[in-house]
């Protein structure tokens, strides 16, 4: 008999004792992680881009699956190229008069509101504020580290497109280390995850859309130059939900400012009026149809993942909120409180036991996957 051995209560005791440093650890090692996790899910949101594009290619041009993923990949890969031609070469004169009038610009801006105590009071508010904000320090990061945002840019092209090939073996992989009485629910959960970020990402594709276009006809109509720049850049500034929007505003000014003051007060006008028409028309219109997360959780959560993962951490805050969302919806509604709940439309690689599906499938479940 082994004296020294802990009963059934003090083994109990220790073991979750041991679980619980197990989870803090993982915590922790997430947490000091995140920078990579947030490339990660840069490149699980592009591989899914790249995924729509094929399946246009396969049920369009009929190409095979692999000619159709060939032709994704170029057109990614073409389409990133066009911006960067855009911006470095077809706009660089807008970009080069913005970049030396904006400090003049802010000079002005910042001696106007000193003529007054409660401007003066207002300004070294500001100032002060972001001296010491985590924004000063990211933009700080970003401009001392060019390269390294160059090499996060090809780590998140190279992954998205290893994701895009064979995304069911990192699917498989996960669901391995599941108990497998839990695989089907898990597997279910990110099949609706998947759907949901490929219908939120077509979303966001007709907001930008629709922001650009009349941001870059309303400043075109209004004599502010470089409209086509300016509506693209604030196009592609609708992706970070409230804060991009306002960020590609301040450009857009800028320009307006050089040209007078009437151009700005246009200015001011066409962002106004847009903003009204897309939060009011497009946006619900859209966005209803996908998933309906409250405005007010979702700025708690922008705010929560810059806090978390820093400047760059806004890019991916909508697709971080849809997933946190539909794994609720998923997870703890669906399983474990029976809501009714429906599940997305794909084949599974798990059977309701948890064992491996065959691989050679039926031709009416490949019929299925196909026409989703």
């Amino acid at each position: 008999m082994n004296r020294l051995a802990p009963d059934e209560a003090d083994a109990r005791f220790i073991r979750r004792v041991l679980w619980i440093v197990v989870i803090v650890a993982l915590v922790a090692a997430l947490y000091l992680a995140r920078h990579l996790l947030i490339l990660a899910f840069g490149s699980v949101l592009i591989a899914i881009v790249i995924h729509a594009i094929a399946e246009l290619y396969a049920t369009r041009a009929h190409l095979g699956t692999k000619r159709a993923m060939t032709a994704a990949i170029l057109t990614l890969l073409g389409f990133l190229a066009l911006l960067f031609w855009l911006f470095g070469v077809e706009f660089r004169a807008q970009v080069n008069t913005l970049v030396v009038a904006l400090p003049g610009l802010l000079d002005q801006f910042q001696a106007y509101m000193s003529q007054s105590p409660v401007g003066a009071k207002v300004v070294d508010a500001v100032r002060a504020a972001f001296a010491g904000s985590r924004v000063a320090q990211d933009i700080g990061e970003i401009v001392r580290g060019a390269g390294q945002l160059l090499l996060n840019t090809v780590l998140v092209l190279f992954g998205a497109i290893f994701f895009a090939v064979d995304p069911k073996i990192y699917e498989r992989g996960i669901l391995l280390l599941v108990p497998p009485s839990r695989r089907a629910a898990l597997e279910d959960a990110l099949g609706d995850v998947g759907s949901t970020l490929l219908l939120w990402l077509r979303a966001q594709l007709i907001q930008m859309t629709a922001m650009g276009t009349m941001v870059g006809l309303g400043l075109w109509a209004a004599g502010v130059p470089s409209p086509a720049m300016l509506g693209l850049l604030t196009g592609l500034s609708e992706f970070i939900p409230y804060v991009g929007p306002v960020a590609a505003m301040l450009p857009a000014l800028g320009l307006a400012a050089t040209a007078g003051t009437d151009q700005l007060l246009w200015a001011l006008g066409v962002f106004a009026a847009v903003r009204i028409i897309q939060t009011n028309f497009v946006t619900p219109f859209v966005t209803s149809r996908v998933v309906a997360i409250p405005p007010a959780l979702s700025l708690f959560a922008i705010i929560g993942t810059g806090a978390v993962f820093g400047l760059f951490g806004l890019f991916f805050s909508g697709g971080i909120l849809v997933v946190s969302f539909t794994l609720v919806r998923s997870l703890y509604l669906r399983e474990m409180l029976g809501e009714d709940i429906p599940r997305s439309r794909e084949r599974t690689l798990f059977t309701a036991m948890g064992t491996p599906r065959e691989a050679n499938v039926d031709k009416q479940s490949e019929k299925r996957e196909h026409s989703i």
